[in-house]
């Protein structure tokens, strides 16, 4: 007979409390492919179902009302001793640089978790634009730094990969336009020179009608059917499109998001927050 294990459990909590397996999955750093998988294997061995769709959503089953205060007690348990055994163990000081748009949500839920399972940690949060970040670690004012790069070097290590493309709005199409008009990052960074790039290797005529130093502004331009932008492909939603081939562009290089630390001996909790960055995004898959 199968038992019920914690990953399982952690799981049904995570999306009995959100409402709905989308953002469930959020909050446990899977992906809803992953955290619906999980949910069936729980009701296999159950043998009955644990929740029932409502709109968009999903609310608790009888079987998922009787197991939800069970799970949650269980998994409060285990967290309050891994709590008291890292709380022991780790302590100290670290300076972390995390991206101040791109990916921001999910890195501020693991710091908060993180926060939780060591609170004897001192936590300096540097929360900008991460052009500066390998910069700062080379000077030794941040401990360890997470940001985006095309080729990432032998240090960096590789936490996840988005492809870049071309999007337009779904309700405007380009296609027509003589000049191109475009939105671009207004800082230096490497996604701008590859957005420049492709537009001179296209050949044809294009103009920045808009520049924001956030993903979330080309976005919005984006969005607002201004222009095009180039953005990494978990950007994409229905109200967007990729048009980079119908309008003739070539294939641009996937963005990296990397961890990197600087050179001095590791402690304790550039370890530890190390492990938990690794996990979160390993989770993902």
């Amino acid at each position: 007979m199968e038992s019920l294990d914690s990953d399982l459990l952690r799981t049904f909590v995570a999306v009995a409390e959100a409402g709905s397996v989308t953002d469930g999955a959020a909050r446990i750093y899977r992906s809803q492919s992953a955290t619906s998988l999980q949910i069936k294997r729980l009701e296999t061995i159950l043998g009955r179902p644990v929740f029932e769709r409502h709109g968009r959503g999903v609310v608790l089953s009888d079987t998922g009302r009787r197991l939800l205060p069970v799970a949650q007690d269980v998994t409060a348990r285990l967290d309050a001793v891994l709590r008291d055994i890292s709380q022991d163990v780790v302590t100290g000081k670290l300076r972390l640089g995390i991206p101040d748009d791109h990916g921001q949500a999910k890195l501020t839920e693991i710091i908060a978790a993180f926060t939780r399972h060591h609170p004897k940690v001192e936590l300096d949060v540097t929360c900008a634009l991460s052009t500066g970040f390998p910069t700062a670690l080379d000077k030794g004012s941040l401990d360890l730094a997470i940001y985006e790069v095309e080729r990432p070097k032998k240090h960096e290590e590789v936490l996840f990969e988005d492809p870049t493309c071309w999007m337009s709005s779904v309700h405007r199409d380009f296609s027509a336009e003589e000049t191109l008009p475009v939105a671009v990052f207004d800082h230096a960074c490497w996604w701008r020179d590859v957005a420049i790039a492709a537009l001179k290797a296209r050949g044809k005529p294009y103009r920045i009608v808009y520049s924001s130093q956030s993903v979330s502004g080309v976005i919005a331009a984006v969005d607002a059917g201004i222009a095009i932008g180039l953005l990494g492909r978990s950007s994409l939603h229905p109200g967007l499109s990729i048009v980079g081939k119908s309008l003739g562009f070539k294939s641009t290089p996937a963005s990296k998001l990397v961890m990197a630390e600087n050179g001095t001996l590791e402690t304790g909790p550039q370890n530890a927050m190390k492990a938990a960055i690794r996990a979160a995004f390993l989770a993902k898959v």
